[in-house]
């Protein structure tokens, strides 16, 4: 009698421990399913994520030009030729772009307001911004009269700038004073109002004298080459036809002594005034 309870007993706690191992062991693979079902989608998500980060900085990377090295003065580290042309535009414009984009060089041109209010000339102004080249004022008249002694300096330079806006969509703040800023910028008041207007300035460190050399391309380029002293230059040149002819020479003679070509920079500018004025 006592062996047959016995034998219940045994008999009852084994089916405990079955029955409670078949729960423990039902309840740890539910929640390992549920872990599973929870943890591998944010775990996928999570690494999409990680991926769409990693790709759109490397993008950014590739946006973001890297920064260049000045000197104290502001100027471009290395040989650095900044070519440019003023009173245009003109029928030679397209020309100049054309040899210009077969020398793979980007230019810099100071244009006047009358000439850019030709509407036969606008679509090379156009074409010069959209292959590379920056284009600043250069007056709307080139009156020295009007411009030094009738105090129409500021309000030509705004007047030209906002033509060229107007045309191209840029918004240009660098201009060429007619004739240079020595005498015409003297003043220290007319310097004031170029400042107060957020205007910049250049002149030139090489004056190729091309404007009164008809003809005489071979003289121009000897011009620029005999001037040609420093690492940083700002050629003065014009859109003239004898300028045209000497331009390929030119593009050359600077490749050929290791100079890479600058194109005007608004966020770069660094001064070039004979003033001297730090502002300009």
């Amino acid at each position: 009698m006592k062996e047959s309870k016995s034998k219940k007993k045994t008999s009852v706690v084994t089916k405990a421990i079955i029955s409670l191992g078949v729960v423990l062991a039902t309840t740890f693979f539910t929640f390992f399913l549920i872990g599973k079902w929870n943890s591998t989608p944010a775990k996928g998500v999570a690494n999409e994520s990680i991926k769409q980060v990693n790709t759109q900085q490397q993008e950014k990377k590739k946006e973001t030009p890297p920064a260049k090295q000045k000197r104290p003065d502001g100027k471009p580290v290395g040989k650095v030729v900044y070519l440019t042309f003023d009173d245009g535009p003109s029928e030679l414009t397209g020309k100049f772009l054309d040899v210009l984009k077969e020398q793979n060089v980007a230019s810099t041109f100071f244009m006047q307001g009358s000439n850019l209010q030709n509407t036969g000339f606008q679509e090379n102004v156009k074409r010069a911004v959209k292959e590379g080249h920056y284009i600043g004022a250069h007056s709307m008249t080139h009156n020295s009269d009007k411009l030094y002694k009738k105090g129409q300096f500021v309000p030509e330079m705004k007047e030209t700038l906002a033509l060229i806006h107007n045309i191209t969509g840029t918004t240009p703040k660098l201009v060429r004073p007619p004739y240079g800023s020595a005498p015409g910028l003297k003043g220290e008041e007319i310097r004031n109002q170029i400042v107060e207007a957020a205007i910049k300035v250049w002149d030139w460190t090489i004056d190729s004298n091309d404007w009164k050399l008809k003809d005489n391309p071979t003289q121009i380029i000897e011009n620029v080459k005999k001037q040609t002293t420093e690492e940083v230059e700002v050629v003065l040149m014009h859109e003239k036809a004898q300028t045209l002819q000497a331009l390929p020479e030119i593009i050359k003679f600077y490749k050929e002594n290791g100079y890479e070509f600058g194109v005007y920079n608004d966020a770069d500018h660094f001064r070039l005034n004979f003033q001297k004025d730090q502002r300009l």
